[in-house]
């Protein structure tokens, strides 16, 4: 194997970990019923992470269309972005929340969800200056915080974004999606023990979610823990989620022996400089 390919398959299997650690940091970030109004904007029955397929398409559509009629709405534009990010269509996601933006340049939660959009975007420096800029020193959102972090340990920057981490949980203890994090943090850098350790922890809280679970049979997997991981995976889910966390669960466990060859050819390498 090249080092082009080793390169690849590296860089394939920590995009897809920090994909799942950025989502999961920023999803508290999300508008909910809790926030909706009456007449012209739609109401969400559910959070956008937790829709199925179809609920996705169809709240699109309709979110969608009120979105049309007014760009400037905040709480909209916000819901219409989170729907599009869900569905792939991060470029979309991103010119909706940029129009939104300049429409509500002081507006918290609007400043919160463009960060979302920058980062699924793939423009990290951006979305972490977005974040900082809706964050408030004398009264700090964990939330925002962890999605500090999250960037921080995509940008490569692991110590800075697990000094986050930290810093949320001295504002939320114990809050699983903090934990979940710091420990997909450990997963990025190759330290899938640890990883596992914080992970457990994470599940373990009430306010777990299939998406922290899911991060936990990722980290058992990686150990080689197959059967075990698969049965993390399915824990108290509809068929249905089950049915797709495994799949994902699978897709990034294919590269299991890639990222092992990896390992083992840098360990080579680093051994034949130093002689």
């Amino acid at each position: 194997m090249s080092c082009s390919e080793n390169s690849l398959f590296k860089t394939r299997l920590l995009q897809g970990a920090a994909a799942a650690m950025v989502v999961l940091a920023l999803a508290g970030c999300s508008t909910t019923k809790d926030r909706m109004t009456t007449g012209s904007v739609p109401k969400l029955t559910k959070p956008v992470e937790s829709m199925d397929d179809s609920e996705l398409r169809g709240a699109t559509e309709r979110v969608g269309q009120a979105y049309e009629k007014n760009p400037r709405d905040p709480v909209n534009g916000v819901n219409y972005a989170n729907l599009l990010r869900m569905s792939g269509r991060d470029a979309q996601a991103l010119a909706v929340m940029q129009q939104v933006a300049i429409a509500n340049p002081s507006d918290r939660t609007v400043l919160a969800a463009y960060g979302k959009a920058q980062a699924a975007a793939g423009q990290l420096q951006q979305a972490l200056d977005t974040i900082g800029r809706a964050q408030t020193p004398d009264r700090p959102d964990w939330k925002l915080v962890s999605a500090e972090g999250a960037i921080l340990d995509q940008l490569g920057r692991s110590n800075d974004a697990r000094q986050r981490y930290r810093a949320a949980l001295d504002i939320q203890p114990n809050e699983p999606s903090i934990l979940s994090n710091l420990g997909m943090s450990y997963i990025l850098t190759g330290d899938v023990r640890t990883a596992e350790t914080y992970l457990r922890q994470a599940a373990a809280q009430p306010g777990a979610d299939s998406r922290v679970r899911q991060n936990l049979a990722l980290a058992v997997g990686l150990q080689g823990r197959f059967p075990e991981a698969e049965q993390i995976a399915r824990g108290e889910l509809s068929q249905q989620q089950a049915d797709a966390n495994v799949t994902y669960l699978r897709s990034m466990l294919s590269q299991q022996n890639s990222w092992q060859k990896l390992a083992a050819k840098d360990g080579n390498s680093a051994a034949t400089g130093t002689n």
